[in-house]
């Protein structure tokens, strides 16, 4: 056997010699276009020997180095040549990784992966087939990739002229073998998940029948408030429920939030003497959670808290797309209950012993655990519901490393709002609590009013406008009707008087000539025409009246002075 496998395996090739074989390779990657098409004509040759049974490498290599040929040749255009290029890149990957393929179809990139031809070569085919064509520069670079992929894993690999292509040689068998393998290791794996399952159903439903007999042994309601001790049966269930937790968590807390076990149906509560009806804030009934305590303590460990708290929240985010108010309500009360068992509230630290046994009494715990606030603050707020903000509440004020308080307050109210619920845990100061909580409606409400008053107020400015406007005509008209006949007249033109000095008028010049008129003409005092006032002539006290004479007015020395002294300044 073993000189048996030692020797050589003899192959029938299409080739003279070795020497045929080196001349081809060597012109099939010269740069010689005269030389490369001798060595298409070899293998064109070779072909009609080989039959059908050409090995995949050279034919894939003929068909590249036929395309170069042409496209130094500079007969054909751009498009054609991409064409080209794209028929023989396809070939290439198809051909090459059709042996690989078993009869499960594979992804083409995991196995040109295996064979080491580039990812980007299978997204150029891709291009080719389904997409738009690549670039003529990129089929180039493509073409040139996988003739040297040839050259180093095909041509480089003959020895004494016979085909070693050892890529090629995976068998289907082998494929077939392990795809089988990889599928028993699934169904194994799927057949166990399922023993799992079955079995920590069957451990929970045997933890609620021994409680239902524990209570159907106590008279009266003091079934209802006292549990008893577990039993030898119990005692076991507890024990193999506690193995499961340690083998898959993971299973144990999925069946544990099912319907019937931490979620309770309607005709549970009615056995444990439970009101259906749903309080106010997201808490458990007294005599519910006593029921679960001896389970839950003791798998009270702090990996086991985590994870009921983060599949709780996982559970919450799924009903928040769900109409179901009853399995929302328990979920959320267990959340509020784990956290209340962690809970540091300072008036805990002057509580007494016989206070803190009391309260210590229906905990799930009882020691402090540090939970992963950040992650439980993001699951809470990813998971809105009508407990949210309950729960957000619980969670900012037991985190280790609190929020501000605006925040906090702001954090809340933006809760609230989001879950139309009004929050009564957080004590906003005056000013937020008359601020009311705004919504789309009253938004659109507000944007008509200012539309309204806004469109009122033009109107009133454009009332007011006009009503001036009159006015100013009325006072203009007023003037020109008594400067009628007169030299001066109302000026109607826009002009910045407060840019002018006293005298002057727009358009006049610095030079005082220009108030010089052409003609002109004297008039005495005397001939200046007098109007004789049928009235009291005006005078200062204590002075005659002036006598008029044939000269004009004349006054004494004496008048004159009481006339300087009767003047008063305005």
């Amino acid at each position: 056997m073993k000189k048996k496998s030692c020797e050589k395996k003899r192959h029938v090739v299409a080739w003279v010699n070795k020497a045929e074989w080196d001349q081809v390779l060597e012109y099939l990657y010269s740069q010689d276009s005269g030389l490369q098409r001798f060595a298409l004509q070899r293998i064109s040759a070779w072909k009609g020997r080989y039959a059908n049974s050409t090995p995949v490498a050279v034919d894939c290599t003929a068909d590249l180095v036929r395309v170069q040929v042409l496209d130094r040749s500079g007969q054909l255009a751009g498009g054609d040549l991409v064409l080209l290029y794209g028929a023989a890149l396809v070939r290439f990957v198809n051909l090459i990784t059709e042996r690989q393929q078993g009869r499960t179809a594979r992804p083409l990139r995991r196995l040109a992966g295996n064979l080491n031809i580039p990812e980007w070569v299978v997204d150029l085919r891709h291009d080719f087939t389904h997409r738009k064509l690549p670039t003529l520069k990129w089929c180039r670079k493509g073409c040139k990739v996988v003739l040297e992929w040839l050259q180093q894993e095909y041509w480089s690999r003959q020895l004494g002229g016979g085909p070693n292509e050892d890529w090629e040689s995976q068998s289907d068998a082998e494929d077939e073998e392990m795809d089988l393998k990889r599928q028993e290791d699934e169904l194994i794996a799927r057949q166990k998940e399922m023993e799992a399952y079955k079995n920590a159903r069957e451990l929970l439903i045997s933890f609620e029948k021994e409680k239902y007999r524990a209570l159907d042994r106590l008279p009266g309601d003091e079934g209802k408030s006292l549990w008893p001790a577990p039993f030898a049966e119990m005692s076991w269930i507890l024990g193999e429920i506690k193995q499961l937790s340690v083998e898959s968590s993971d299973l144990l807390v999925d069946v544990l939030l099912e319907d019937g076990f931490l979620v309770p149906t309607v005709e549970q509560l009615e056995t444990l003497g439970c009101e259906t009806s749903y309080s106010a804030g997201p808490r458990l009934p007294q005599t519910f959670l006593r029921f679960w305590l001896p389970l839950l303590k003791m798998l009270n460990s702090p990996s086991f808290i985590h994870l009921l708290l983060e599949k709780l929240f996982m559970e919450l985010k799924l009903l928040s797309k769900e109409q179901n108010n009853h399995r929302a309500f328990y979920i959320s009360a267990w959340i509020s209950e784990i956290i209340l068992c962690n809970s540091n509230k300072f008036e805990y630290h002057f509580e007494t012993k016989a206070q803190r046994k009391a309260r210590m009494k229906d905990r799930v715990f009882v020691n402090r655990i540090q939970l992963r606030w950040q992650q439980l603050l993001t699951a809470c707020l990813d998971a809105p519901c009508i407990s949210t903000p309950h729960l957000l509440q619980l969670i900012l004020d037991d985190m280790e490393h609190p929020l501000p308080l605006e925040t906090r307050q702001r954090l809340l109210q933006l809760c609230s709002i989001y879950t139309q619920t009004a929050h009564s845990d957080c004590d906003p100061s005056p000013e937020q609590k008359q601020q009311p909580i705004y919504t789309l409606e009253h938004l659109h409400e507000k944007q008509q009013r200012s539309r309204r008053l806004t469109h009122s107020s033009v109107a009133e400015a454009e009332r007011g406008k006009s009503s001036q406007e009159y006015k100013w005509s009325d006072i203009q008209a007023e003037k020109a009707k008594l400067l009628r006949g007169s030299p001066w007249q109302v000026c109607v033109d826009k002009v910045l008087w407060k840019n002018y000095p006293l005298g002057k008028v727009p358009g006049q010049s610095d030079d005082p000539s220009c108030l010089m008129v052409d003609n002109y003409s004297t008039m005495t005092v005397f001939d200046q025409p007098v109007e004789l006032e049928t009235a009291t002539p005006h005078t200062v006290a204590g002075v005659s009246a002036a006598v008029r004479t044939g000269d004009g007015l004349l006054w004494n020395h004496s008048e004159v002075s009481k006339l300087k002294s009767g003047l008063q300044l305005f």
